[in-house]
């Protein structure tokens, strides 16, 4: 099974610390929510997890092989990364700019571009040029393309936004559907807190490059923590029906 750990990471950027003396492991099965408020140093973790940002301390290792020493062919056939905001500048149809995800592997695989267009609901739209879709259409067409090399592991950074509520539940279920249904280590920064209390395994809350938390929603979404997440007073509530968060005015 497929496993991801990051040893005692450091990252800095204009002399200022992003990332703080993090360790953490995962495995695949899981769907992890990275949560925080806006500079907590969720995008860097991510980007310092697929191999992207090299940290200045520390190691990431892929199924105990140091990232930083993986070709990069190879580290683009076990993972998959989406960054924030993913913009395409040219007017490619849909269809083909999710096949370029495809690209790192050297060749085409048109039932796996179907596969995934079908599933991320983009079917009426492989053909419309992606710099004429909406925000959302967007969002799900850059989700797809992430999608399309079946990686063992997907970090996905902020893949809600811009989505209706259909589609960011839909999305959110499918990252869940990837982590426990095929057993893919998914990891993602999710800002909608009850998406990740119904649907993440696990979570990793940051706030100024720390990790402030590690665990099962229910288990660390208390009103202590969330407090000192977003200051704000918060409580996670409880009924037959789940859970939630509730922010005081």
């Amino acid at each position: 099974m497929t496993s991801l750990a990051a040893t005692n990471l450091t990252l800095m950027r204009g002399g200022r610390v992003i990332l703080q003396d993090l360790s953490l492991a995962a495995t695949g099965g899981e769907f992890i929510a990275v949560i925080g408020p806006n500079g907590a140093g969720k995008s860097t973790l991510l980007a310092a997890l697929a191999g992207l940002s090299p940290p200045d301390s520390g190691t990431v290792q892929l199924d105990a092989v140091p990232v930083a020493g993986l070709a990069a062919r190879d580290l683009a056939r076990q993972r998959g990364y989406l960054p924030q905001n993913a913009r395409c500048e040219w007017p490619l149809a849909v269809e083909r700019m999710v096949a370029l995800g495809l690209a790192p592997l050297g060749g085409e695989d048109d039932a796996r571009v179907d596969a995934v267009l079908a599933d991320c609901d983009l079917l009426a739209l492989r053909k419309q040029a992606v710099t004429t879709l909406s925000g959302g259409e967007l969002a799900r067409a850059m989700l797809a393309r992430a999608l399309v090399a079946d990686p063992a592991v997907l970090m996905v950074d902020e893949p809600l936004a811009g989505l209706d509520p259909r589609h960011a539940w839909e999305a959110a279920r499918r990252l869940r559907s990837l982590a426990m249904e095929q057993r893919r280590l998914v990891i993602a920064s999710i800002h909608d807190l009850n998406i990740v209390l119904r649907l993440a395994t696990r979570v990793w809350a940051l706030r100024d490059g720390r990790l402030l938390a590690d665990g099962a929603p229910e288990a660390v979404l208390d009103g202590a923590l969330l407090g000192e997440l977003f200051d704000m007073k918060a409580e996670l509530r409880r009924s037959g029906a789940g859970a939630w968060v509730d922010f005081a005015p």
